[in-house]
């Protein structure tokens, strides 16, 4: 990815300030010797967490989506107007070894639309490139596979049935289609015919499911939709351990994994509450699953990734990045976005916004450093609020960080009314399309 500007004096001013105040009489700590010299505070870990060990030697083996080898076997889980390419780009430099786009929907993207292009497109060096994909009409997933396969050269299509949003499922859409396995079934197969066309006879590209446990308790869906995932070609399935009317409230229901992949020959992904490291290893440890997506819980921080990959080699967990370290990832990241929107710094900085609380949560002398990174127009603003305001940048990272929701979430557990078109569930072998609408944005 071209970079439009360089934060390189921001760097070293962070860097000069943090070593005036941790090392004052010292030479020794350049970033990375400081990196090294840290590295012997204590990693932090919750309660619940306490006594996880690191994977074993051959405990865990890569995780195996058609050609590709996922090592270790995590993936950045597609998200709306977070995992663009920039995000990737940064999460990718901490070790995420697959990253999936935000969702394009079929629509969009076979009309050319420009924003839809834009969530498609790739930095120079991105391998694998990872699409999540979305349709309700199995002529045009076919189209869209294809396109992507042919035009976008993506290695992987995942496709989205998990959506709980009201305007979505309300129309047959998301996570209401997996109710109805025939239409589920069309969409899939359509999809890995789709890349199969765009490979032209060359190597194939593997299409993934990801879908949630059902409508609500009452009414599970993962299992069947499992089924037809195999069914019709998927190469592995991811499971969001919550039922629609949850949305994102706890608690999640891990034990699905497990029945789920005891019924499957291809790999079953887990996705839920993977806050820390630990939480990974004890999600494979308990459920046999063949890998792990991480969602909002890397959300302002990127450095998980640096953390499984950590402990699936064998290691420790890493201390935490101190606020200093924590404002250069946070300036990386809002580069690479200017880089993302052509050159348009007030278009990436609003979206950088929703991100500024959750990289800085639990910095108790970082308050000042938020209010004027929330309020910047350029990246002189975002410059001149680090050098003017006064942080500590010795500043740890707070335990309350480690769990702490981002963006949704937590809380007590709630739940929803999931909307359904009249008589949605009184036909559920029914393959017809879901009613105008029903692609519109959705999320998983």
């Amino acid at each position: 990815m071209a970079k439009i500007c360089s934060f390189s004096f921001l760097y070293s001013y962070v860097d000069t300030r943090y070593k005036q105040a941790q090392f004052p009489k010292s030479g020794l700590p350049k970033l990375t010797r400081r990196r090294q010299a840290l590295i012997k505070v204590s990693s932090l870990v919750s309660d619940q967490n306490v006594g996880v060990f690191p994977a074993r030697d051959g405990e865990f083996s890569p995780l195996r989506i058609g050609n590709m080898v996922i090592d270790p076997p995590v993936i950045l889980a597609p998200m709306a107007g977070i995992t663009n390419s920039a995000y990737r780009e940064l999460c990718t430099g901490f070790g995420a070894p697959l990253c999936i786009s935000e969702m394009v929907t079929a629509g969009t993207l076979l009309t050319g639309n420009a924003e839809a292009k834009r969530i498609v497109s790739f930095g120079s060096q991105e391998s694998p490139r990872s699409v999540q994909l979305y349709g309700v009409d199995p002529k045009m997933m076919e189209k869209a596979a294809k396109l992507l396969v042919e035009e976008y050269r993506v290695d992987h299509i995942d496709l989205n049935f998990g959506c709980p949003m009201r305007k979505v499922t309300s129309k047959g859409g998301g996570a209401a289609i997996p109710a109805h396995p025939r239409l589920l079934g069309n969409l899939i197969g359509a999809a890995v015919r789709g890349a199969e066309m765009g490979a032209n006879g060359g190597e194939s590209v593997p299409v993934t499911v990801k879908m949630r446990l059902g409508i609500t308790d009452d009414i599970p869906t993962f299992l069947e939709a499992g089924r037809v995932s195999e069914a019709e070609g998927a190469a592995a399935v991811t499971l969001h351990t919550r039922f629609a009317d949850q949305l994102y409230s706890p608690p999640v229901h891990w034990n699905a994994l497990g029945d789920l992949a005891s019924r499957l020959q291809i790999p079953v992904i887990g996705n839920g509450d993977v806050y820390e490291a630990a939480d990974a290893l004890r999600m494979m440890r308990d459920t046999s699953a063949a890998g792990v997506m991480v969602g909002r819980a890397c959300l302002g921080r990127p450095w998980l990734f640096r953390d499984l990959a950590s402990v699936f080699e064998g290691e420790e967990v890493p201390r935490p990045p101190c606020l200093g370290e924590v404002i250069e990832i946070a300036s990386m990241h809002v580069e690479a976005l200017v880089a993302h929107f052509d050159g348009d710094q007030l278009q990436a900085l609003r979206n950088m916004r929703k991100m500024v609380s959750l990289y800085l949560y639990g910095f108790d002398s970082a308050a000042a450093l938020q209010s004027k990174w929330l309020s910047c127009t350029s990246l002189l603003d975002w410059e001149a609020a680090v050098v003017e305001g006064s942080f500590d940048p010795t500043e740890e990272f707070s335990n309350a960080g480690l769990r702490h929701p981002r963006l949704k979430g937590g809380g007590l557990p709630t739940k929803q009314r999931v909307a359904l078109p009249d008589q949605w569930l009184a036909f559920r072998d029914d393959e017809d399309l879901p009613m105008f609408g029903a692609d519109f944005a959705v999320e998983g």
